[in-house]
């Protein structure tokens, strides 16, 4: 009677069959293998693009902060350099009153020039209220002389008239007053009241050939215009 032994095909075929799930389970893990790899691969290129982007956006965080900080202290020193230095509280006060000073002043030099143009005017208009009070007074003279006779005109008493007329004339003349010319001028309305027309042979029309009242101008104003007659 035959023992019960293992077939030799039966274990042939177990061996196969160890060897074949062998191989297979090498073929899976060498392709677990590559696909643990590639996983790997891939976790560490997205680990780097990560982190390349992180330090991509630190850059920018870190440039946009130094921008900002320049900016601030661009801003501090700018306001630093407008804004007045704190002056000692004496000094503020100096100032304060060295201005009140100077205000002072100019308005006194102010005062001092308007008063004086006051006291200009005023004198003007007083002189000129003498001088024509004074006109009527020459006139007289002027007519006095005139009517003295020619065997007169050397006595002492022509001889004192015509002293005191000067003496007159020449202290109108230091105030600035001087008579218009008006014979042989042409009419000018500024200086001549054209009272009559006459004619002549000695002068064209428009020009003054005689004068009846005689003007006179106190500086550039005329006190009294001449009374004339015109050629027609």
């Amino acid at each position: 009677m035959k023992s019960a032994g293992q077939n030799p095909a039966e274990g042939k075929l177990k061996m196969a069959s160890k060897k074949n799930k062998f191989g297979k389970n090498a073929k899976e893990k060498k392709i677990m293998d590559n696909k643990v790899e590639s996983a790997l691969d891939d976790m560490n290129q997205e680990t780097e693009e990560e982190q390349d982007e992180k330090a991509e956006a630190e850059n920018t965080e870190a440039e946009e902060t130094e921008a900002e900080n320049e900016k601030e202290e661009a801003s501090e020193e700018s306001a630093g350099e407008e804004a007045p230095e704190e002056k000692d509280p004496k000094q503020q006060r100096i100032d304060e009153l060295e201005d009140m000073v100077k205000r002072q002043l100019a308005e006194f030099d102010n005062y001092r020039k308007r008063t004086e143009k006051e006291k200009e005017a005023m004198f003007e208009t007083g002189a000129k209220s003498v001088i024509e009070k004074l006109l009527p007074v020459v006139d007289n003279f002027e007519r006095g002389l005139a009517s003295i006779p020619e065997e007169e005109k050397g006595s002492a008493h022509a001889e004192g008239m015509q002293m005191i007329y000067k003496q007159l004339m020449g202290e109108l003349e230091k105030l600035e007053v001087k008579p218009i010319e008006a014979v042989g001028k042409e009419f000018n309305p500024d200086l001549h009241n054209a009272v009559m027309q006459c004619e002549s042979e000695e002068y064209e029309s428009g020009i003054v050939a005689q004068e009846l009242q005689k003007g006179y101008t106190y500086r550039d104003s005329v006190i009294r215009h001449s009374m004339v007659a015109v050629v027609s």
